[in-house]
């Protein structure tokens, strides 16, 4: 080859630089035409994601309505039922006193109110006296300043109350009004029927079988308050007899200072 037939390094120069422009600006249109792809595919992306965001919001927005309606038929459901229960309730209230104007009726037509006031009215002195609770002799006298000899016991003891003998089943009558303050169990006296006369003054009643009264009971002089038992251990050489004793203030006294004579 001749020198006139080599290509100048000024012609291989302008052919490599006119490559690389034609590389350069395909590289360029092939990156216009993938961003606009990117960013086609990006906007719709994000407006799928907007739609599906908005039909989420619409799902919320109807389950809450749901559970409020929910909510609101329960409240007004347990209103109905607070009301039906204050009706209920006061429909008690209304007939609350009448069964207990019928239950603290006597027999008689007279109240319970009456019989509060009758005890309430109770009030023994030292003027007062009593009946006799039984039909029946003196065993042993209340004895307080000496001793006295109890025969079943074989001893000289105090007596603080009255021993009045009787048969089994006798009457036992309350020996003054007052209210009935406690029935109970002694090894001593047996059953014993304690009645307040007011003032402090109390009468028991030992050695009784088929109580006919109740704590709290009001009783008039003379009501029956049970029947004479067969004795106790304490008493079994004594024989059937009621053990009959007064108190003032929870000391013992006579209650013969308070009985008519014999």
């Amino acid at each position: 080859m001749n020198k006139k037939q080599r290509p100048s390094r000024k012609g291989k120069r302008r052919a490599a630089m006119g490559l690389a422009v034609c590389f350069i600006t395909a590289v360029g249109l092939t990156g216009i035409y993938t961003w606009s792809n990117y960013k086609d595919r990006a906007e719709k992306e994000l407006a799928l994601a907007e739609e599906e965001q908005n039909a989420s919001g619409l799902q919320a927005d109807a389950s809450e309505e749901t559970n409020s309606t929910a909510q609101k038929a329960e409240t007004e459901s347990g209103e109905e039922e607070d009301t039906q229960g204050l009706q209920e309730g006061d429909t008690v209230q209304e007939m609350t006193p009448s069964a207990g104007s019928e239950e603290n009726t006597g027999t008689d037509g007279s109240s319970a109110a009456e019989t509060s006031g009758a005890a309430s009215q109770v009030s023994f002195t030292e003027d007062s006296q009593l009946l006799w609770p039984v039909d029946g002799q003196v065993l042993m006298s209340y004895s307080m300043d000496k001793t006295v000899y109890f025969s079943t016991l074989d001893q000289y003891r105090y007596n603080p109350a009255m021993i009045i003998s009787g048969a089994v089943n006798d009457n036992v009558i309350a020996a003054a009004p007052g209210t009935v303050k406690s029935i109970d169990e002694s090894a001593q006296t047996g059953t014993t029927v304690t009645v307040d006369m007011g003032n402090g003054y109390e009468c028991l009643y030992g050695q009784l079988t088929g109580v006919t009264v109740y704590a709290g009971d009001y009783v008039e002089a003379g009501t029956v308050l049970g029947y004479l038992a067969e004795p106790t251990k304490y008493y079994s050489l004594e024989g059937c007899n009621l053990y009959f004793e007064m108190r003032k203030d929870g000391q013992p006294v006579n209650p013969a200072d308070y009985l008519p004579a014999e």
